[in-house]
């Protein structure tokens, strides 16, 4: 196979991943030290380059993919350099201690006890248990842990780590020691890293061919703003967390490009500006999709979606994020709709000609719609236009539910109940646009999912998810993940972590037809219905 053939080609590598569903990287030579900026330390480091470059590679593609990984022995060591982690090169040498590393007794024989750290996922896996025993086999260990990794495990006497995690926000777990030898002497819970991997395995397969059936789209993004970068392209694997490689990697099949402008002054020549800024931004779309032809287009419906699909494409749906774009002119809705976008969002941050915004500091200006925003949703109406209330105050959420005749959609707004932030919808919201035919786009931006941003996660994104299915319905939640425009939390950085969530509500005993209407079916009725 490729893995054993250990190609250095990221082609090849490419090729193997996106048929895994999981990764086990075993023990063998040690990391070559350059690989985390340091010399050589003595004649005791043992490198095999070829192999570090493949396994190095392969455990980054990995990553990028969520894929699970486990790494044994010097699998432990290479994930933490591969993730920016360092090692000691030669323990015996470089520090202190009353346990030899590397025993001369049989594997299945344990010599030393490691100390398992509170607050873990492998501690909860070795059931609760303070500590193990284990055997030991290297002279390199894991010196200064990764970014974005927690020691699980350290040597109970001269506290060597010995495990390592990256969960929740990445499926990956170290152990310095042998389980697998451990296990053929009989030591039946080391079984446990085994089973745990395949288990994660096993759901990351089903996840993916979920992605492969259905049509996956993300209702929000505002990564048109990079756009003003003259080398940015959204072919390329970029810092920016939407772009065509990171899509790939999360199984998405479409998603709404937002031209977003932010809320100006409303003279004449300011919201004459408004209207040229927007038509610039959609003009970097058209300009992207046609600059990565053979890789995306541009999408109206549902149809254009299935087309791109069956061709190997990623769908770019267009969304205007603020109505100020229109200035006070409503023969622009038309000319926006002309040039393909599908919905708008009435404001943002601030209030505006058309309505009075959650957001705004200096309180409501029209107690909800304008005169004139009532015309703009009886005119996007007739226009089949979709109607977006994210960021729209409340008062202005019931003007609109109050007359609009079609359809309504949040395109990325989550749970008050959950999280109570102006920009999130209350109970009685959620029923309304149930009872409206809408849909609710759940949006994992930190702060609207946690009121303790900095630890906002995967799992409480998808409490939001349950919530609004309890109270909304299955038939009206969807995701918009505002990404490149604040999104993003534990477990959930960019496009490519997408498939994290179909994971987590398989877990959550989602079935297919549910999660094909969270990941797009809801959404695409309501469209389907607006622009009939």
């Amino acid at each position: 196979s490729a893995c054993q053939n250990q190609s250095t080609d990221p082609a090849a590598l490419t090729a193997v991943i996106v048929r895994l569903d999981g990764l086990i990287l075993t023990g063998g030579a040690d990391v070559e030290p350059s690989y985390y900026d340091e010399a050589i330390h003595n004649e005791t480091v043992y490198t095999d380059s070829i192999r570090d470059v493949y396994e190095l590679t392969l455990a980054r593609l990995a990553s990028n993919r969520n894929i699970p990984i486990l790494g044994i022995c010097r699998g432990e060591q290479l994930l933490n350099v591969a993730f920016g982690g360092t090692l000691y090169q030669d323990l015996p040498s470089q520090k202190q201690s009353d346990i030899i590393h590397s025993q001369d007794k049989d594997g299945g024989v344990p010599t030393h006890f490691v100390s398992l750290a509170g607050g873990t996922a492998f501690k909860d896996l070795m059931s609760g248990a303070d500590s193990l025993a284990v055997n030991t086999f290297h002279h390199q260990a894991v010196k200064d842990i990764a970014p974005g990794f927690r020691p699980t495990a350290y040597s109970s006497t001269d506290s060597i780590i010995e495990g390592i995690e990256a969960l929740p926000n990445r499926c990956i777990l170290g152990v310095q020691w042998h389980p697998e030898a451990l296990y053929a002497g009989g030591n039946e819970q080391m079984l446990s890293p085994f089973k745990f991997l395949v288990g994660k395995a096993i759901v990351f397969k089903q996840a993916k061919e979920v992605h492969d059936r259905i049509l996956s789209l993300d209702t929000h993004c505002d990564t048109p703003l990079h756009f003003r970068k003259s080398t940015f392209t959204i072919g390329a694997r970029d810092s920016n967390l939407v772009n065509l490689p990171k899509m790939e990697e999360g199984k998405l099949d479409a998603i709404y490009m937002a031209a977003f402008i932010a809320q100006g002054k409303r003279d004449d020549a300011s919201l004459k500006e408004a209207v040229d800024r927007t038509q610039s931004l959609i003009d970097g779309i058209y300009k992207q999709a046609a600059d990565n032809s053979d890789f995306c287009g541009v999408a109206r419906t549902e149809a254009d979606l299935v087309r791109l699909k069956a061709e190997g494409k990623k769908a770019l749906f267009i969304g205007i994020e603020n109505g100020y774009a229109i200035a006070k002119d409503l023969n622009n809705l038309s000319m926006f709709k002309d040039r393909g976008v599908t919905y708008i969002t009435l404001c943002h941050s601030k209030n505006n000609d058309i309505c009075d915004s959650s957001s705004d500091k200096d309180g409501i200006e029209w107690n909800g719609l304008s005169p004139f925003g009532k015309k703009v949703v009886a005119r996007m109406n007739r226009l089949g236009l979709l109607i977006d209330v994210s960021h729209a105050h409340e008062k202005t959420f019931w003007d609109v539910i109050k007359l609009s005749k079609q359809p309504i959609v949040a395109t990325h707004s989550s749970s008050y109940a959950l999280r109570d932030h102006d920009r999130n919808l209350t109970d009685d919201q959620l029923r309304a646009i149930a009872k409206n035919g809408g849909v609710v786009q759940v949006c994992p931006l930190s702060i609207y999912i946690n009121a303790d941003r900095k630890n906002a996660s995967l799992t409480d994104f998808l409490n939001h998810i349950d919530h609004i299915v309890k109270v909304a319905g299955i038939e009206h939640t969807g995701i918009g993940s505002d990404f490149d425009g604040g999104g993003g939390l534990i477990g959930l950085k960019g496009a490519n972590d997408l498939i994290n969530i179909t994971t987590g509500l398989i877990e959550r005993g989602y079935s297919d037809s549910d999660i094909e209407k969270i990941w797009g079916a809801n959404y695409l009725r309501v469209l389907a219905e607006v622009q009939r």
